[in-house]
């Protein structure tokens, strides 16, 4: 595996040929306009095509290699800003092929997955709920924006990732408006390193049985009980903060201290479970969970 200062070098100037090639490139011809040897080009290709940071296509007998337009070398964290405004622009668009290229970029350039979901999707996410609200976009477009934004989080959601199994989260949506918050959480916390288990929008699960079910599933994805578990639950409404933080606070007593509840919402200031974490900042759970996890060694 080529040294990362390598790859990044290589990065920046195949950028610079394959975008001025309208038909794109032979491995040869890149490892001549290079400086590098055939066999080493083909490794880099090979690297970056898994990456989805080029493409191949066959002419025949003939391979040739190019990059979708749009891609580009971006600096971080200097172009975070540039990232947030150009990811709203291309959303807004419905450049949904432009959106995705724009986190494959940032990734690829370097940018910390999580600050990507935190200082550009989640603002984006706010922004087209306010466009609904405020009646300047219909339903339709709302839900195509949405899938977007759902899709462009699974990009990074699919990071091969080494998972820490003493680091636990389920994260629950207790309705439909609360549920793409809770899957950029779900992704921000995947790239993290936590076990993470995304139940999406739970709102039918409620009636009088949830209570085993959960406890069912907690068995069953925490059978060791090793590290800490983190149960998070999103809401837009007060009814299902309420009916789902109580269910989980009612089962902590079973688990012990290893078990913690935090609730995401506008209302859960209002909550009166006996939550561990209380706030609508998706940043501010970010940072609490982490540090929740590191009390929890420090106490080892």
């Amino acid at each position: 595996m080529p040294r990362e200062y390598q790859t990044s070098e290589i990065k920046k100037k195949l950028i610079d040929i394959l975008r001025d090639s309208r038909t794109g490139l032979t491995g040869i011809e890149l490892a001549e306009k290079l400086g590098v040897n055939r066999v080493t080009m083909t490794k880099y290709l090979n690297i970056f095509a898994a990456e989805g940071f080029v493409k191949q296509k066959h002419m025949g007998k003939i391979s040739l290699w190019y990059i979708e337009k749009g891609v580009e070398q971006l600096t971080f964290p200097s172009d975070f800003f540039r990232v947030k405004s150009k990811y709203y622009e291309y959303l807004i668009a419905g450049e949904e092929h432009q959106v995705y290229n724009l986190i494959r970029n940032s990734y690829h350039s370097g940018a910390v997955p999580q600050k990507l979901i935190t200082d550009a999707v989640v603002p984006a996410i706010h922004s087209v709920n306010d466009l609904y609200k405020d009646g300047k976009i219909g339903n339709s477009e709302k839900k195509f924006l949405d899938n977007i934004v759902s899709n462009s989080i699974q990009i990074l959601n699919l990071l091969d990732i080494d998972i820490d199994s003493k680091k636990n989260v389920i994260i629950i949506s207790a309705d439909a408006n609360s549920a793409l918050l809770a899957e950029a959480t779900s992704a921000a916390l995947h790239v993290g390193g936590w076990k993470v288990s995304y139940l999406g929008d739970l709102s039918s699960a409620i009636d009088v049985l949830f209570d085993i079910d959960i406890q069912k599933f907690l068995n069953k994805n925490w059978k060791q009980k090793q590290g800490i578990m983190v149960v998070v639950v999103f809401s837009t409404t007060e009814e299902g903060l309420k009916f789902f933080s109580e269910s989980i606070a009612s089962g902590k007593s079973k688990y012990g201290k290893s078990l913690h509840l935090a609730l995401c919402s506008k209302y859960a200031k209002k909550s009166k479970s006996k939550a561990d974490f209380v706030s609508d900042d998706i940043e501010t759970l970010l940072q609490w969970s982490d540090t929740t996890y590191e009390s929890y060694l420090q106490e080892q």
